[in-house]
């Protein structure tokens, strides 16, 4: 008998719990459901919830801080990235790392996406939490082409981080050989840079 009381009891709490299920799905912010969208690429119910709520496109995960423009970055999709800055999207934002959706962008070295947020009014020397440029990444990695787009963008080679090293020191530890050194001394001070030419604000 008491067997059959604890089977009745186990019945009736997993039926509780499948009815509240719905219920808690209801419970997820806008928020989450638009960062969950841009992850699945889910671009009507994207489209949907910016027309009800526009300010959602600089939403944040409230458990790692990275946005939508981070969710683009790390998943190499140009196009995604394209739109939300075209709606405005704050490049700015870093996540609970210090890192930006161009310092993502950097480390992967995803450089269309990082043409496309220095021209969209990224700065293109924010540390991460240990003092890392996107520069001084690129130099660790060995990244010739991701060097030469963010010296064109306006990158700071002299900066430093929490170490005191900047990206031309690390690159001068390569040795006088060094291509990323050449790279750096050729166009740190180049007037073709984009310190004169970039631009500011979404593009739309």
């Amino acid at each position: 008998m008491v067997h059959r009381v604890k089977l009745a009891i186990a019945a009736i709490a997993g039926a509780a719990l499948l009815a509240g299920a719905p219920a808690a799905a209801q419970l997820y912010s806008d928020g989450y459901k638009f960062l969950k969208a841009v992850e699945e690429k889910k671009d009507a119910e994207v489209n949907e919830l910016l027309q009800k709520n526009a300010t959602l496109i600089d939403a944040r995960d409230v458990t790692s801080g990275r946005t939508a423009l981070h969710i683009a970055a790390e998943n190499r999709e140009y196009t995604w990235l394209s739109y939300l800055l075209g709606k405005g999207a704050n490049p700015n934002i870093a996540d609970k790392r210090g890192v930006t959706p161009l310092m993502l962008a950097s480390q992967i070295g995803f450089v269309e996406a990082v043409n496309a947020l220095a021209q969209s009014g990224a700065k293109v020397d924010t540390p991460n939490n240990t003092g890392e440029t996107p520069l001084i990444s690129a130099v660790h990695r060995r990244d010739v082409a991701m060097l030469r787009v963010l010296l064109l963008a306006g990158a700071d080679p002299d900066r430093a981080d929490n170490s005191g090293r900047s990206a031309r020191d690390y690159a001068a530890l390569m040795g006088p050989g060094s291509q990323l050194l050449a790279e750096i001394e050729r166009l740190a001070n180049s007037s073709s840079g984009a310190k004169s030419q970039q631009t500011y604000g979404p593009k739309f």
